[in-house]
């Protein structure tokens, strides 16, 4: 999808008024969250694939110039100025899967002003629902304790897209599979799943349906009747059975007792049902013998922080730092940079030199519009994910009250804030003239 009315009426207005002007100068926009929602110490960089893809298609349509014709009353030199345009910039971008915490740039794009302004809408969308999902993902594994994790959001995501995109994310995370089929087939992903409730109520019972999920009536006899299954079946690998609902602690100390019995030691305890970190955390420390967890809605949504206090700010136009000095949401001026340092992270100016020990999270990923490489494999990110995780202060990890890693501004990017918070002060006659119109 070239995807030129995937943006907000107002990107499109600027964008106008931008090429009516000849403003095609170079800007370079930030895009960064301010600040972490409560209880996370951290956040999973997700969503620059779909970024990426955005940018690479970027263009207006024929039918999209007939929309704008008909119903903004664009002139015809305005449509055909959109109707050319491309993206031709430069990205610079921290790799899915790294950890990132406020203030630091996810990604940074330098375009002429009318493409990296109309990039906006569509990069903040992806950036913001996948890092939110991978970020709260990569919790429930964290909690998990080394236990398998199964995406089983999908029905309840908020869109088809948006399922899509938490089995990905998820994955990232370090979750093992995805109930989602078509996610699984389009991202190399493994598809896992058993049956449903209704499926056993068809039958009328556990056993007749040869089922192991085993709480649709009663769930001891629901055991009973996976483990008489298991034998008459004579099933040659290690079996197991699910819950869904009730106590699941006991039930899974339940369920391990009759399966050991029964001679099955090896039969693995799936759980399910509204589970999220903060359950699989108490699970855990029960000591509940569950080796795998199926975790729907709370993590595909995100439930207890749906959104991210994202932001896509101009930090550079035409050779010249800028920055916003709105209270409680000022600005760093000039492309960035992110040094990663075993005492934290320094935001500094993009040509920086980092402390010693530090190294570079930003890296270019598109150059004149045209991507420096072939997609990541998912599994690179898998295992930066799992890197980046490891690396991380326990604090930081904390499941409630976590204290993030502190991320400190260099003195070169402190001290052209400084200055460039005098100039705009003292007035526009510090900055020099406008750009005036092209006619």
């Amino acid at each position: 999808m070239p995807g030129g009315l995937l943006t907000d009426l107002y990107e499109l207005n600027m964008a106008v008024s931008y090429l009516r002007r000849g403003m095609t100068g170079p800007a370079t926009f930030s895009l960064f969250v301010r600040r972490l929602p409560p209880d996370r110490g951290f956040l999973i960089a997700a969503g620059l694939e779909d970024c990426l893809a955005f940018l690479e298609q970027f263009a207006f349509t024929t039918a999209d110039i007939a929309w704008l014709a008909e119903s903004r009353g664009f002139s015809e030199r305005d449509l055909e100025a959109l109707r050319r345009l491309r993206f031709t910039g430069d990205v610079w971008a921290v790799p899915e899967g790294t950890a990132v915490f406020a203030g630091e740039p996810l990604i940074e794009v330098t375009a002429p002003i009318a493409e990296a302004q109309l990039a906006e809408t569509a990069l903040l969308n992806h950036i913001t629902f996948q890092t939110s999902i991978a970020s709260k993902a990569a919790r429930c594994v964290l909690a998990a304790g080394g236990a398998q994790l199964v995406d089983f959001s999908f029905r309840r995501t908020q869109g088809i897209e948006a399922g899509l995109a938490v089995a990905r994310a998820s994955a990232i995370a370090g979750f093992a599979s995805t109930s989602n089929t078509e996610a699984a087939r389009r991202y190399g992903l493994t598809a896992a799943g058993t049956m449903a409730h209704s499926y056993v109520e068809a039958f009328g019972s556990e056993e007749r349906a040869f089922t192991f999920l085993v709480d649709t009536y009663d769930t001891e006899q629901g055991i009973r009747a996976a483990i008489d299954v298991a034998r008459r079946l004579r099933l040659p690998g290690p079996v197991g059975v699910r819950l869904d609902s009730g106590d699941l602690a006991s039930l899974a100390f339940l369920a391990r007792r009759l399966l050991d019995d029964a001679g099955l030691p090896d039969a693995r305890i799936f759980a399910s049902g509204g589970l999220d970190e903060y359950a699989i955390a108490a699970l855990v420390a029960s000591g509940a013998p569950i080796g795998a967890y199926g975790v729907g809605t709370k993590m595909g949504v995100s439930a207890d922080a749906p959104y991210l206090d994202s932001a896509y700010k101009l930090v550079a136009y035409g050779g010249r730092p800028v920055m916003k000095l709105s209270r409680g949401k000022a600005t760093w001026p000039g492309a960035k940079q992110v040094h990663r340092g075993p005492a934290g992270d320094v935001l500094a100016l993009r040509d920086e030199e980092g402390p010693p020990g530090h190294r570079q999270l930003l890296v270019p990923v598109v150059r004149g519009g045209r991507r420096l490489g072939p997609p990541e494999p998912l599994a690179d990110a898998v295992r930066r994910c799992a890197a980046s995780l490891a690396r991380l202060p326990p604090a930081a990890l904390a499941l409630r009250r976590p204290k993030p890693v502190p991320v400190t501004a260099s003195r070169a990017l402190t001290a052209s804030r400084r200055q460039l918070t005098r100039d705009l002060r003292r007035g526009p006659a510090a900055l020099g003239p406008l750009p005036v119109m092209d006619r």
